[in-house]
C-alpha cells in the first residue's frame, strides 16, 4: 500500500469523478484508475462504485476512508514539522522601528532570536509610527516598535517596553529654569524643540496639546534626542522629551500629565512564517502582551 494510492482514492471520493480527480492531481486519468485498482486488489475489496454517473464509495470504501485521511494527515504533519525547522534555519524576519527609538528592548529581543536561530535573516527598517502600524497590518512587518495615541486596531497584540512621563527641559539660564511645572497651554506661546511628526514622543505631545485645545509652537525639530537636548542647552527653546532624556537640562513637569509610551506590536494571528512566529513568541515570553482596549496616550 502506497501513500500515493491513498491520496488518489481520497481525491476521487472528494471529486466523485476520475477525470476531475486526475486534473486536480495533475496526472493522467488512466494512472489514477490503475493505482486505485492496485489498492483494491491489495485490500481484496472494491472501494469505489463506478456503475453510476458519479463515482461513490462502497461499504468497504467508507470503512477505509477515515484511515486514509488519517494517514495522509500524519504525513502532512511530518512535512510541516520539517518545513518549520527549515524555515527557522533559513527563514527571514521583517522588523520595524519608530524613528529615534532609544529603547534597548528591541535590540535585546533580536539578539536573543539570533542566538537561538543564528541562520535567520533579520531586516530592520525605520519609519514613523503610522507607516509601521500599517505595515504590521498588511504583513510588511512581522513586528514593530511604535508609539501611538489612541486604540490599536483590532487583531493586534502589544506589550509596553517604555512608559515615561513627558516633560520639558530648558537651559540653566532660561527664564523658566526656576519653574517646576508648566501647562501644555504654555507651549503655544513658547518656542518648542521636539522630535518630528510620526515619532512616538511627538505623537504623545500632539495628543496632549489637542486634549487642551492648543497647537505647540514648534521652532526646531530633530530626529535625535541628544541633539534636542543640545539645542535646548544653547537656549534655542524649550525641549519636550521623555523624563529619562533630560540630561543636563532643568526638568519641568508638563501638566496635565502625559505619558510617552513605546510598544512592541504584532498581529494576533500570524502568518505561516515560522521565523516570525519564533520572534513573536520571544516577545510574548518577555512580558504579558497588552491588548489595546482603551484610549492610551503615548
Amino acid at each position: 500500500m502506497e501513500l500515493r494510492q491513498l491520496e488518489y482514492f481520497v481525491t476521487v471520493v472528494e471529486e466523485a469523478n476520475f477525470t476531475r480527480a486526475a486534473e486536480r492531481l495533475h496526472v493522467a486519468q488512466p494512472g489514477v484508475s490503475a493505482q486505485i485498482k492496485r489498492l483494491e486488489r491489495e485490500l481484496g475489496q472494491e472501494l469505489l462504485d463506478r456503475s453510476g454517473r458519479t463515482v461513490s464509495m462502497t461499504e468497504a470504501g467508507r470503512a477505509v476512508l477515515p484511515h486514509a485521511l488519517a494517514a495522509l494527515a500524519s504525513v502532512q504533519s511530518a512535512r510541516d514539522v520539517v518545513d518549520a525547522l527549515t524555515g527557522l534555519v533559513r527563514g527571514s524576519v521583517s522588523v520595524g522601528m519608530v524613528t529615534a527609538c532609544a529603547s534597548t528592548d528591541l535590540t535585546d529581543l533580536l539578539s536573543r532570536l539570533h542566538q537561538k536561530y543564528p541562520g535567520l535573516d533579520i531586516s530592520l527598517s525605520e519609519d514613523d509610527s503610522r507607516n509601521l502600524l500599517a505595515g504590521v497590518l498588511d504583513g510588511t512587518f512581522d513586528i514593530a516598535v511604535i508609539g501611538i495615541a489612541g486604540d490599536l486596531p483590532e487583531g493586534l497584540e502589544s506589550r509596553v517596553i517604555t512608559d515615561e512621563r513627558l516633560v520639558a527641559g530648558v537651559a540653566a539660564n532660561h527664564e523658566l529654569a526656576q519653574s517646576s511645572s508648566l501647562s501644555f497651554t504654555e507651549l503655544e506661546t513658547r518656542p518648542v524643540i521636539c522630535l518630528p511628526k510620526g515619532t512616538g514622543i511627538r505623537t504623545c505631545l500632539d495628543a496632549a496639546c489637542d486634549a487642551v485645545g492648543v497647537t505647540p509652537t514648534v521652532s526646531l525639530e530633530a530626529s535625535n534626542l541628544g541633539i534636542i537636548v543640545s539645542l535646548a542647552a544653547q537656549g534655542l527653546g524649550l525641549a519636550v522629551l521623555p523624563e529619562s532624556a533630560v540630561g543636563q537640562l532643568h526638568r519641568i513637569d508638563l501638566e496635565p500629565e502625559a505619558r510617552s509610551r513605546l510598544e512592541l506590536v504584532w498581529c494576533v494571528v500570524g502568518g505561516k512564517n515560522p521565523a516570525a512566529s519564533a520572534l513573536i513568541n520571544l516577545a510574548r515570553d518577555a512580558a504579558e502582551p497588552v491588548r489595546q482596549t482603551e484610549d492610551r496616550q503615548r
